[in-house]
């Protein structure tokens, strides 16, 4: 017998058991004493304490409680214990918690998917994770030995994401922020702008403008982020002498509808040819690789440049055929100048005055393999030959008899302008709204795709049944394009990197920016998802019913940890009793 507050000597059976008394009255502590397990009673009261003793009931066998304190020994694991003292309480807590953080989980989740596209916890595992487990960094250069089809596509994926001015853009002053007096919206972002100010100093400066007081002071101009003050500077250097730079400026920015614009334009005319031929006739003087960078560069920038803005002004004040011997004079004396790409001015005139016969020439000779493409070039092809059979075509005759060669050809052209930019057929078949166009595009983007969809849905419309041969038929491209997108069809797989360029390119306050690929949920979002929702009903129906719940719960953490409790019975019958009290001490 030990009495109450003594040191009690370990037993390794004792862990194996617990005691349950019967009314609960008392407090129990059992202990082993050679094959008795002595039970010390503490009376709820001042009865002080007594003991009884009983045999532990062999495994397997219906244990037999004391006849004098009704107190039963029966086996059970120290996970069983500690399960039998929690309530339906807990349950309530620890799954209300865990539906709590994991939908707060969900919540960053997708908020950072719809921001940036990715998934936050797999790019962090990708980014941190995977070089501290060891793996493979992408950016290594053991990664970097690839074959040569491989470079190639890269390169060429390289190059479909640079940014290119829209040859369509439209006026700053007159049109841009007209839109914002109106609507109180900004059309344009500072990185689109940006851009433009970059363009500016590139093609409107040189290196000996610090000669002449009158382009210092646009070189200035050029660099002002501030509006008023780049206006400002430009009537300064008018005071000088006539700049074309300075009406360049003024026309773009300052003038409010198309033909103030027009006329700052024609006296830039006057200014910009005068400087061409002077500085035309000093050209001959130095070598080739300094007039590059002399003011005959900068001078034919300036003329081309204005008489490019010219011809749309003419186009865009009803003058069309004006605008289009404007452009074919322009394109005739400067041949070598197609950065830019007056050719989808001059398509864009001629599908207005219904010259389709034009359009055709001006395509086989800009739609070449050689050369680079766009959406305005492959719409185009598709709208010349699907107005050879969109009159007459119907999508109930043609699955019944299946479809003649012209009107496979017109299918072929609308797949083959669809793989290369699948963002417009969504604007021209009016079920995305359309925004003002940017001042730069990127090929084969959501930005592109507004520039030609602002500008040419009236000529699709013009065209009898073209809207309708679009509508049935492009969707069907995404079934001959290889999924995933690691290889194209007629084109170069689709970037990646559009949806990246074009949300610095277009204002993402009021438009939703198209993405293609639609990219797919990623796994962790799911995954909170899932839990939250279960974590959820769990709470709900341990709260509705308690008891039925514990009982279930304890039956299925039982189950689960029953090997484990398993093995720790085979390792507490090997271990020696000492050194498995000095391990439970520590």
């Amino acid at each position: 017998m030990i009495r109450p507050g003594a040191k009690r000597a370990p037993c390794q059976r004792l862990r194996s058991w617990s005691g349950r008394r019967m009314d609960g009255d008392y407090r129990a502590l059992p202990e082993i004493h050679s094959q008795k397990v002595v039970i010390w009673l503490e009376a709820p009261a001042d009865e002080g304490w007594r003991s009884c003793s009983v045999s532990p009931a062999e495994p397997g066998r219906q244990p037999e409680p004391c006849v004098c304190c009704s107190y039963t020994l029966v086996p059970c694991g120290s996970l069983s214990m500690f399960l039998n003292t929690l309530t339906p309480k807990f349950y309530v807590a620890l799954t209300g918690t865990s539906s709590l953080i994991s939908g707060l989980i969900l919540i960053f989740e997708w908020w950072y998917f719809r921001k940036y596209g990715t998934s936050f916890i797999e790019q962090v595992s990708v980014s941190h994770l995977r070089p501290l487990l060891g793996g493979v960094d992408s950016s290594s250069p053991s990664n970097a030995s690839t074959s040569n089809g491989e470079a190639d596509s890269s390169r060429q994926s390289v190059s479909e994401c640079k940014v290119w001015r829209n040859p369509l853009n439209l006026f700053r002053g007159a049109e841009y922020n007209r839109y914002t007096w109106v609507t109180g919206r900004e059309p344009l972002t500072y990185y689109d702008m940006n851009l433009s100010a970059q363009d500016h100093q590139t093609f409107f400066t040189c290196d000996s403008d610090h000669l002449r007081p009158a382009d210092a002071i646009m070189q200035k101009a050029w660099r002002e982020r501030n509006p008023q003050a780049r206006i400002s500077a430009a009537h300064e250097a008018l005071e000088l002498e006539d700049c074309a730079t300075a009406y360049i400026l003024l026309a773009e920015e300052e003038a409010t509808t198309i033909m103030e614009a027009e006329r700052l334009f024609k006296q830039a005319l006057k200014a910009g040819e005068s400087c061409y031929r002077r500085s035309q006739q000093l050209q001959h003087h130095s070598t080739q690789y300094e007039a590059q960078h002399s003011e005959y560069g900068r001078d034919t920038n300036v003329l081309v440049y204005i008489k490019r803005r010219l011809a749309m002004c003419s186009r865009k004040l009803g003058r069309t055929r004006e605008a289009v011997k404007m452009m074919r004079d322009l394109m005739k004396e400067f041949p070598l100048l197609s950065m830019f790409n007056i050719h989808e001015n001059l398509l864009e005139s001629l599908l207005e005055l219904q010259n389709y016969a034009d359009v055709q020439a001006v395509l086989a000779k800009y739609d070449d393999i050689s050369l680079p493409k766009s959406a305005t070039i492959c719409y185009t092809a598709a709208l010349l030959k699907a107005r050879a059979v969109s009159d007459k075509f119907s999508p109930e005759a043609a699955s019944r008899r299946g479809l003649s060669t012209a009107e496979m050809n017109a299918v072929e052209a609308i797949h083959r302008a669809v793989e290369f930019n699948p963002h417009v057929p969504k604007y021209l078949l009016e079920m995305k709204s359309l925004i003002l166009p940017p001042e730069h595009i990127l090929k084969r983007g959501d930005s592109e795709a507004i520039a030609y969809a602002f500008f040419h849905l009236q000529h699709w419309k013009r065209v009898e049944g073209a809207l309708n041969l679009l509508h049935c038929t492009w969707e069907g491209t995404f079934r001959m394009i290889p999924y995933p997108l690691e290889k194209g069809h007629l084109f170069y797989p689709y970037p990646i990197c559009t949806e990246t360029a074009d949300r610095e390119l277009l204002p993402t306050v009021f438009h939703e920016v198209s993405v293609y690929p639609k990219k797919e949920l990623p796994f962790f979002i799911l995954f909170t998802a899932g839990l939250c929702s279960f974590t959820a009903m769990l709470a709900l129906l341990t709260h509705q019913f308690p008891e039925l719940m514990g009982v279930f719960a304890k039956a299925f953490l039982s189950t689960l940890f029953a090997p484990l409790n398993f093995i720790m019975e085979k390792v507490e019958s090997i271990l020696p009793s000492s050194l498995w009290h000095q391990l439970t001490r520590i």
